[in-house]
């Protein structure tokens, strides 16, 4: 009886935890040759994080505009899309990062963060600045560009 006790207790553990999982997920950008990426603003995420990606665009030498919401991917050669969302647990955290880049209207780079699944898991309270600068520069490897 005791043993399989052990093995129930183990079990659940495994569900609970197997459900905190934190995935991060980036797929660098194909490179390009254009200097000015646009970004397609969107109201409904905070304002910081179009402040933060701009600037990491801007500081690896990239010209950022910034489009309407209503603008199309096409509208530039290369054009971006992100999402965010934040949760509430036991503080305000970035629970959802997400950026896409298109060439021409095609994909050609994405980064994800996604705590959404992260209930249990400490490290969800992520400093979000500093997740958004790190998406970016692995989205971006500085030596993608001409």
């Amino acid at each position: 009886m005791v043993k399989s006790s052990r093995v129930f207790t183990l079990l659940l553990l495994v569900t609970v935890f197997s459900g905190c999982a934190i995935h991060q997920n980036v797929k660098p950008v194909e490179r390009f040759d254009d200097k000015q990426i646009c970004i397609i603003e969107k109201p409904a995420v905070k304002p910081g994080f179009l402040e933060t990606y701009s600037r990491v665009l801007t500081r690896k030498g990239y010209v950022v505009k910034q489009l309407s919401p209503s603008a199309s991917l096409v509208d530039c050669p290369v054009t971006s899309t992100y999402n965010a969302r934040w949760k509430w647990d036991l503080a305000l955290y970035m629970a959802l990062a997400e950026i896409m880049v298109y060439k021409n209207g095609k994909p050609i780079g994405e980064a994800t963060y996604d705590a959404l699944s992260g209930d249990g898991n400490l490290s969800k309270f992520v400093d979000a600045e500093n997740k958004i600068t790190e998406l970016v520069n692995q989205l971006f490897p500085d030596d993608m560009r001409h």
